[in-house]
């Protein structure tokens, strides 16, 4: 099964980039991306050594003193950066911008979207994904690999982990969190947006600093719960496999990825750093602005 491609939005022909329902249909379908890209990664087992830095050798011979996956990330977001991909304002790398290259063509003519900010929330989660997630969603496949290696008469602590599919188990790797990367830092466009329609709302609490207060206007716990609810629904329909005369096979036993993980990530890290970023955001957005263009912004009506 190959993964979905990471949806994309033409940023550079008509209608509004910052429609809070162009921005929910990009979310919807950044969820079956990230459902089937981590399907993808659970066929593999955990390998805990692409994660750990130094670990090969190989990479130390040319100088990168990195884990496995963190070289994989700069050589592909080299690349990238050469086809411009992080001048878009949906998209950031993992590795450090001063180490990327500038990009070959030109900058595309996006029109002016996001408020200056240099918010990257990728470091984080890069971080989360190694120690939380893929210890879970690989889980199933390490169980298959130890028991398939005692049947060889590999015993105790080699007999765990690792299957040696560093680079395929690496390429997903990159798809999800880039994924993920993409759905976290879309929240930068729904903080705009709501700004937008009530700049006079956020101004006294981006003042004031507080964040609670600002979390609170953007956050619908009406919208999250639905969203949480077809997560579940579209993770048990993907997560089946099927009989040759296309019955599905509805247990847990054979089920690609565990579900309830898939809903515990929106649930528990994903949504909320989409928030942190979303406040992040606002909080630098009357930055380098003059008072007489605050109370200009302060004294718009609703669109």
């Amino acid at each position: 099964m190959a993964s979905l491609p990471i949806p994309i939005q033409n940023l550079t022909l008509g209608g509004d980039p910052l429609s809070l329902d162009r921005i929910r249909g990009i979310l919807t379908r950044l969820e079956d991306t990230i459902i089937f890209s981590l399907i993808e990664r659970a066929q593999f087992a955990h390998n805990p050594r692409a994660y750990q830095r130094g670990a090969f050798q190989e990479l130390k011979d040319v100088g990168f003193d990195g884990s496995w996956l963190e070289w994989f990330l700069k050589e592909t977001e080299t690349f990238h950066a050469k086809a411009r991909r992080y001048t878009s304002p949906d998209e950031y790398p993992f590795t450090n911008p001063a180490e990327l290259p500038p990009p070959i063509l030109k900058p595309a003519p996006h029109p002016p979207i996001l408020y200056p900010n240099k918010i990257n929330a990728n470091a984080s989660i890069l971080s989360f994904y190694v120690q939380s997630i893929v210890p879970r969603i690989t889980r199933q496949a390490t169980l298959a690999l130890s028991a398939l290696k005692r049947a060889n008469g590999i015993t105790g602590d080699a007999e765990f982990e690792d299957d040696g599919n560093y680079g395929s188990a690496a390429f997903v790797d990159l798809e999800v969190l880039q994924a993920i990367s993409k759905r976290v830092h879309y929240g930068k466009f729904v903080s705009e947006s709501k700004f937008r329609d009530d700049p006079a709302a956020f101004i006294p609490h981006i003042h004031s600093r507080d964040r609670d207060a600002l979390a609170a206007l953007i956050t619908k716990p009406e919208v999250e719960a639905k969203l949480l609810q077809r997560l579940r629904k579209k993770a048990s329909l993907y997560a089946l496999n099927f009989s040759p005369d296309g019955e599905p096979l509805d247990d847990s036993a054979t089920r690609k990825i565990d579900v309830d993980g898939v809903v515990e990530l929106y649930e528990h890290y994903i949504i909320p750093l989409t928030k942190e970023v979303e406040v992040d955001y606002l909080l630098v957005r009357l930055d380098g602005l003059s008072k007489e263009e605050v109370d200009a912004l302060a004294s718009k009506e609703n669109r």
